[in-house]
């Protein structure tokens, strides 16, 4: 789950003064794992020429891409391939219909085991591999799955370094803080409330995700006697991961009634390709929404002297409450969490036209918010190439609503009046629970004319509440009408079917169906905060938007568009990072960090005009002119100075600020891009012709042959460059990797016309070709060196 806010020092303040309902009944805590192990094996090659292998030349134009690909990979793995030790092509490579590249994800095997963070992404476009990443396990494999590749006690436990890493940084902020401090007392520095508020935020923190790192000595012994019992692995992660005090203590006290009550059964088909993994299912588990999906895998560890080791762990897929977990636990006792990530990120048939058209009294989309403009009419602009069907209808086999239930009407698609459809499925939770089918939507009748009142009064707190639930009729049919643009704008950039977009049904172009996104209104599971999950291709994302009790009347997190789009872009990345099928490649640190400073780049791009301004996060929702970041993204550097090396200094610790200096770098170079190209006022491309062709109208340049479609202007440029460089970094990507893989999508697009262009950008924010870090650790931490130089190809421009 990716949040809005950050549990580093800097937005701490906010979220200790914001996240608490001031007269409301109480909400759930909630907290979220993310670690894992160091890849410092992994590396990425980002351009033709950095690929050099043993015997492999470059193919055909005309050669099959997967076939391709197979070759580079045994060229690469010569050496590592044996009876026990292999690979395979995962099933969601692709290729991307406007730029020719296919984007080739390929997992590493070890005695029929995957090894699950064992990734190979690479990318092919005629017959030549334009850049790879890899993070394939080298060391000797184990003979057989459950031989142990050393002492336990000479394995690092990412979970204590994660939990060391904390009790340090709260030490340094306070260090930090009482050298600030302007207070004084009895001759002594003392923090200022809002510092000691963010200390005690950090302080949270660390006691929720860090207080049972174990089961007690006696218990513990017990596990050792279930040799790869899924049941124990799985309950001793259920007490680190559960937010209940309540739950914990119950668990630890009642282990064995706990194991006797979880039913362990196959899932799966019986008549999967035998590369494919055993899957098991779990079901009572405490705390877990779902039964919980289990597979044994292999995950990579280091070893105390910095050797790379095979560790055999289930992996666990958990849905809970506010949480959505991939966790790779060790399969044999004692249990240690290995790694966590947070997802809390047919044939065809004839195509009708929608019978009746919607509209909505919205703000129309580019209108950020109540302060920056004003609601009127808008029509179901739908785009043909992303929605055929609107935004109103789906199959009626894709209907979560009639699943289970016989359907007595021979029509494929369910035409609906309210706020439901393939894209997005849209209604309020107040009860702030996982259910959405029954919960309340708009109904807007035959005519779908979606004119709801939107003029909340000033009350009391206590009543502040229940004036905003009486206009929720307004914010559902504004959270599905922002969510259908997006998804549609997204689309018309790159991000379909094939490439893990979010559609209940995908009209056989390719994907994983049945995972439109879940938009949840007012969600009563929270304030002052909003949140996405994001599970693999083919599971539906689930977004949560907040009221912000930080104004009487209540804002509404649904009406900031620049939230609701932060969001889904979280769904974006995640699914174009690593592969559609692969939710846990931005995990935390730098690779998370970029997951939030996407969201904040293409959110402040959407709402910008051509009078260049500098924008603020959250400020309308927040009630907060500086918004709920550090800075404003601007190009004044007195007003946000970040560099690459801001990610050093404390408060920098968590992925929000990380992220906020991702998209203050990023809004840096796509500025440069605008004042090289110009700017254009609207982001969507030209509407396809009657024979499904793209003109390329005043938005596109010219097109000749096979070239693909290369947008025009500055801004329409860098997001294709952003979503472009997603699909082709590596899984687990830092800055340089991210930076490298938009400077390769450049030179595949447009010949590297930007190349300079781009490193000016890169290298005025501190991330020229030789900035540096050193000490790097997953979540973070590490010692960065900014270099200001342009690559020596640029001195003379």
């Amino acid at each position: 789950m990716r949040c809005l806010f950050t549990a580093s020092l800097a937005a701490a303040g906010i979220a200790g003064t914001l996240a608490h309902r001031v007269g409301d009944s109480p909400v759930r805590q909630r907290k979220s794992l993310g670690f894992g192990p160091v890849h410092k094996h992994a590396y990425y090659r980002s351009s033709p020429y950095q690929v050099v292998t043993n015997a492999f030349t470059r193919r055909s134009e005309d050669s099959d891409p997967l076939e391709v690909a197979r070759l580079f990979v045994e060229d690469i793995l010569a050496d590592q391939l044996s009876e026990s030790s292999s690979y395979k092509i995962r099933k969601d490579s692709y290729t991307d219909t406007n730029t020719g590249i296919t984007h080739v994800y390929v997992r590493q095997m070890i005695n029929g085991l995957e090894v699950s963070d064992g990734d190979m992404n690479i990318n092919i476009k005629d017959g030549l591999v334009l850049s790879y990443g890899n993070s394939f396990f080298t060391g000797p494999t184990p003979s057989h799955f459950m031989q142990q590749q050393g002492l336990d006690e000479d394995i690092r436990h990412p979970h204590q370094e994660f939990c060391d890493g904390l009790t340090d940084e709260i030490d340094l902020h306070r260090d930090s803080f009482l050298a600030s401090s302007d207070q004084v007392v009895m001759g002594d520095s003392a923090p200022s409330p809002k510092a000691d508020a963010a200390l005690k935020h950090l302080a949270h923190v660390h006691y929720s995700n860090c207080r049972f790192q174990a089961l007690p000595t006696d218990m513990a012994a017990k596990t050792q006697e279930r040799d790869l019992d899924l049941r124990t692995a799985l309950l001793q992660f259920m007490v680190a991961a559960t937010p209940n005090n309540h739950v914990v203590n119950d668990i630890l006290g009642n282990f064995e009634h706990y194991l006797s009550q979880m039913g362990e059964y196959m899932g799966g088909s019986p008549f999967a390709p035998s590369d494919e993994p055993m899957v098991f299912m779990v079901d009572n588990v405490p705390d877990a929404v779902n039964p919980v999906k289990a597979t044994l895998a292999y995950h990579q560890v280091a070893g105390k002297d910095d050797s790379v080791r095979l560790s055999l762990v289930w992996k666990f897929e958990v849905e809970m409450q506010d949480n959505w977990y991939e966790a790779a636990v060790s399969a044999v006792a004692p249990h240690r969490i290995v790694s966590v990530v947070d997802w809390a990120s047919d044939a065809p048939v004839p195509i009708p036209e929608p019978e009746t058209i919607a509209t909505y009294n919205v703000f129309p989309f580019g209108v950020n918010d109540p302060e920056e403009g004003k609601r009127s009419i808008e029509k179901e602009n739908f785009d043909v190439l992303a929605s055929p069907i609107g935004w109103h209808s789906l199959p009626y086999a894709n209907d979560p609503s009639f699943r289970g239930v016989k359907v007595a009407t021979k029509e494929f698609y369910r035409n609906t009046t309210t706020t439901w459809g393939n894209n997005v499925f849209a209604q309020e939770n107040w009860e702030g629970q996982n259910s959405y089918v029954s919960n309340y939507r708009p109904d807007a009748g035959p005519g779908k004319a979606f004119d709801y009142k939107y003029k909340p009064k000033e009350t009391e707190k206590g009543d502040a509440l229940e004036e905003a639930q009486k206009h929720i009729n307004a914010t559902v049919a504004q959270l599905f009408y922002t969510t259908n643009k997006v998804h549609d704008l997204y689309y018309r950039y790159g991000f379909d079917e094939v490439a893990g977009n979010f559609q209940q049904y995908n009209f056989g172009r390719g994907g994983q169906g049945n995972d439109a996104v879940i938009a949840n209104a007012q969600d009563g599971s929270g304030y002052n905060n909003a949140n996405f999950m994001t599970p693999p291709d083919g599971q539906n994302g689930r977004m949560r938007m907040y009221l912000w009790n930080t104004a009487l009347p209540y804002r509404d997190g649904d009406f900031e568009a620049g939230i609701v789009i932060h969001e889904l872009s979280h769904g974006l990345s995640t699914r174009l990072t690593g592969g559609p099928a692969n939710s846990g490649c931005l995990p935390f640190g730098e690779s998370g960090g970029m997951g939030e400073g996407w969201g904040d780049f293409l959110a402040t791009t959407i709402r910008s005009t051509a009078n260049y301004s500098d924008y603020a996060m959250g400020s309308w929702a927040a009630n907060r002119a500086q918004g709920i970041r550090n800075y404003p993204y601007s190009l004044n550097e007195t007003i946000n100075p970040s560099t690459y090396k801001t990610l050093d200094k404390p408060g920098y610790f968590g992925v929000h600020a990380i992220g906020e200096v991702w998209a203050q770098i990023l809004w840096v170079v796509s500025q440069g891009l605008i004042k090289k190209h110009g700017f254009t006022d609207d982001l969507f491309p030209p509407a396809p012709s009657a024979d499904g062709s793209v003109p390329t109208g005043d938005f596109y340049r010219p097109r000749s042959g096979k070239k693909p479609l290369v947008p025009k202007h500055g801004n329409s440029l860098s997001v294709l460059l952003v979503l472009n460089a997603m699909k082709m970094q590596p899984c687990r990507p830092g800055f340089f990797e991210a930076r490298d893989a938009i400077i390769l999508a450049d030179q595949e697009l447009t010949g590297g016309e930007n190349f300079c262009t781009l490193w000016r950008g890169f290298s005025s924010k501190g991330l020229g070709p030789d900035a540096n870090v050193v000490l790097r650790t997953p979540w973070g931490g590490g010692v960065r060196t900014d270099d200001f130089e342009v690559p020596l190809a640029c001195d003379s421009y």
